[in-house]
Parts: structure tokens; sequence; C-alpha cells
């Protein structure tokens, strides 16, 4: 769809930046901090690049008023954060940690006094370590009740201070490597416990959501996809069904759930039929409809373009955790599809696509769907970032990457997707999880690497003033840039 003229950026558009608590706060165990299963997963030898652990991070716990006053510098009018669970409940179902709390309502504070809106992530993958060991975390049907209660802590502390929370960032991130490929906590690979797992936190999430509205809330509440839409490599018929699937069940397994409480009949027939499906219990499909979301959070960073698959066919491959480009492997779910490269997109040293075209393709298809507005709660390029002598950090790469992006967005706008912001990933560098210090993605440079913590000092990278200027305009002049 061409259009002769781009409507404008709404007036109240939150252009705002997001990190998650594991990734920026260290801290791990200070001041009544519980054990997270982040905390432990990281020990285990050859999970993480080189060793990296968030233990330090970026140091924002004792940073963030620091961090802040950068942000609003660069005018910034939203901050998407997340909470950690054990630093609020140690041991996930317990005491309350009033130090814990209180860090988060400073954190908040001082957001609202430099004119920053807060955007509360409930859950960044940082579940209590305890929880964990107790029940098996989202195996055990008791964490449905157990983060409720949390959520309903958060929810009266900061009642009149919040406007905008997500419940749970990327369920179908946490839940595939955590319990599909092992790359994440807790470190398992079965199916079966897979999807367990996942219709538990189906119920988390629309049971949180329940509970917003029975509180009368003033706000609105949604849980944050990745979503990366699917191209059929070619016009070929199967190759065409192979497309079909992997949006069955890389993005209508999730976001059917959230939005009509039921599961997709194809990805249902293919769990039962090979022994799989999750066991449902009385009342479960009715909480499911009751937990409709106000809006879907959208973190966008690739389209996946995908080939048919036979039975005997690809299975998981090693993905890129090295930022060696072009070693990431084969990759497939075997009699559906199996990923592989688009020739008509660049990659990144970590091999994710660069395809600024399927942000919009992602925001339509979604409205087209499901009818809500879309918070775009995470976009960004993560790469190698050269901190100059004199301090300068020349990203030009991530401001064509964001400029790009931001005009797929106000083309979809101009489509008629309601988008209600724009969060880019991340504000400050910070742990990238699996890939360590190395894969850079904020305006602001942090300087530090796997080995070695230095000073933590921060600088203005170019994006920043990019950035700065974007938000002053509204979206109105993304073609320029200028540094102090």
């Amino acid at each position: 769809m061409y259009h002769k003229k781009l409507d404008l950026f709404p007036n109240d558009f939150l252009w705002g930046s997001a990190s998650a608590a594991y990734q920026v706060e260290g801290a791990w165990n200070e001041e009544g901090k519980g054990e997270s299963i982040w905390d432990r997963f990281v020990k285990i030898p050859g999970k993480t690049f080189k060793g990296t652990t968030g233990e330090v991070a970026v140091d924002h716990y004792h940073r963030y008023k620091e961090d802040i006053q950068l942000m609003a510098e660069q005018g910034l009018k939203a901050y998407r954060f997340s909470v950690s669970w054990s630093r609020v409940i140690p041991d996930g179902n317990g005491e309350i940690n009033e130090a814990g709390l209180k860090f988060y309502e400073d954190l908040i504070d001082e957001l609202l006094a430099n004119d920053i809106e807060p955007v509360v992530t409930l859950y960044h993958w940082d579940l209590p370590q305890a929880l964990q060991d107790e029940y098996l975390g989202w195996e055990g049907r008791q964490i449905i009740n157990d983060f409720t209660r949390y959520c309903e802590i958060l929810f009266k502390r900061f009642k009149d201070k919040v406007k905008y929370w997500v419940t749970l960032n990327e369920q179908n991130v946490f839940i595939s490597h955590g319990y599909l490929a092992a790359s994440h906590p807790p470190n398992v690979k079965d199916p079966k416990r897979m999807l367990q797992a996942n219709h538990h936190a189906n119920l988390a999430n629309a049971k949180a959501i329940q509970l917003f509205k029975k509180m009368d809330m003033k706000g609105q509440i949604g849980p944050s996809f990745a979503y990366g839409p699917t191209y059929a490599f070619d016009a070929k018929s199967k190759n065409q069904l192979a497309a079909e699937n992997r949006e069955e069940f890389n993005a209508y397994l999730w976001m059917d759930i959230y939005v009509y409480g039921r599961y997709p009949k194809v990805a249902w027939k293919y769990f039962t039929e090979n022994g799989i499906a999750p066991t449902i219990e009385d009342g479960d499909m009715e909480l499911l409809k009751e937990g409709k979301p106000d809006f879907l959070g959208l973190n966008y960073y690739q389209t996946f373009t995908v080939k048919d698959n036979p039975l005997d066919g690809v299975g998981a491959g090693k993905p890129n955790y090295t930022g060696e480009k072009g070693s990431t492997e084969e990759s497939g779910m075997p009699g559906l599809y199996k990923e592989v490269t688009n020739p008509h997109v660049e990659y990144t040293n970590w091999d994710w696509a660069i395809d600024p075209a399927g942000l919009r393709i992602a925001m339509r298809r979604m409205t087209s769907r499901y009818d809500l507005p879309i918070l775009i709660t995470e976009n960004g390029l993560g790469e190698y970032d050269r901190l100059e002598a004199d301090g300068r950090i020349h990203d030009e790469y991530r401001i064509d990457y964001i400029r790009e992006h931001i005009i797929a967005i106000q083309e979809a706008i101009t489509d008629g997707v309601e988008v209600l912001g724009y969060c880019t990933w991340s504000y400050t560098d910070l742990l990238s999880w699996l890939n360590g210090y190395q894969k850079r993605y904020g305006f602001v440079y942090v300087d530090r690497d796997e080995l070695n913590e230095k000073e933590l000092k921060r600088y203005k990278k170019d994006s920043y003033f990019w950035y700065k200027k974007v938000i002053e305009t509204n979206g109105k002049e993304l073609r320029k840039y200028e540094t102090e």
C-alpha cells in the first residue's frame, strides 16, 4: 500500500526505550534480594558467552538517577523496565522485601519527576529460584496464584503512578528456550513439559489481567510478544504451507490465547496426535477468555523465511551467540518448516535479518487478526560499537536501522494501525543474556566488557542525539542528526 502523504504521529505518542532488571540492575544479592533462576543458570559452564553474568550488569541499581538524568536530557517520553520478582518477594511467595519494593518506587518517582512515563513489565524471565525448587516454577499450577499475588502487591503500591503495565515479556521466548532448547533456565528439552509450562503461563497472564480489571486500575495492561512474521521462500505451494505452519506454531499459538482465550485448532490437533498436549483443568478456558488485554506489546527484531521440511527433515540447530556472522546452523520443525536465508535482506553479525518492512507487516497482521492497539515494547539493533579516543561512539548503522523502522511505523499508522508508542531496545548498553556485553543495543554506551567491569562510565552515542531530535519533532525529523 502506497500513500501520497503519511499521517503524523499522535501528539501523545510514547517515544521510549527499554531494559530488563537482570540485564541492567546488578546488585544481584543486595538489600534482601533473593536468587533468581538466571542467577543460578549463568553459573553453568558454557551457557553464556565467556561465562558472563548479571551480577553487576551495568549497575543500574546504584546508578538509576544518573541513567534517568540522561533520559531526561534526551527528552524521553517513556521508559519500559521490569521488576525483579525475587527482589520484591525473595522466595517468590513469602514475605515482601520492603527495600526491594522501595527501589522500584524510587525509580518510578524519579521518572515521573522528569516527565517520563513508567512502563512496568511484571515478568521479564527472572523467576525466583525458590519457586523453581519448590514446584518446578512454571510447570507447577501454584505459580498462577503466586504470580497473581506478586502482581497485586505491585498494583496496589503503584496504582496511582503507573498507567502502562506489561504482564509477561516474550512468553514464547522464555518458554521455548527454557523447555525446548535448554538455552534458558530451567535447562530442559521436553515439548510436553514446555506446553504444560506454557499453559500455566497463559493462565497466569490471564489471571493478572483479570485482577487488574477487578481492581479498577487506571491504565492499560497487556503481554509483550516477540513476533517475527514469516515469509515463504517462494511461491511454491509447499513453501507457502510451511509459512502458514510457522505462523501457526510461532505466533497464533500465543496471541490467539491472549486475545480470544483459545488454542489454534491446527496446533492443538498436532499436540494431541503427538501426545504432548497440556492438561487443561475445569475453568481454565473460561479464565483465559476473561484475560483479554487492552493492548498487545510487540517486540520486533526480524522476519523469518521458510521452506518445506519433511518428517525426516531439519530439527533445531545451534544459533549464533558469538557474533561470528554466518555461524547460525539450519533450524526447523520436522514435518512443518525449516528456516532459510532470505536473499533480499541484509543480516547483522548475529545473523538477524534487517527488515524494517517486516515491522509494518507484523503490525498489519496483528491488527487484522486481533484489532487491538499495539505498543512496540522492543525494537533495536545489537551490534559491535567502538568507543573512540574522544569519547564518541559513531553508530550510524543504528541510526539507519531505527530510522527505517520508525518510517515503517508511520506507514502502518497511515494504513490504519493504532500504535501507542515505540520503545527501542535498549536505553543503555546491557547484558545481552547469552551474548555477553559485546552485543550492544543502547543509546548510551557503558564502558565494560565480559572480563572487565571497569568504571561503568556512560557515554552518549551519536544515536542518542539523533533520537533526541526525533522526540523533539515528534517524528518529523528523521533524516538528520547533530552531536554536541
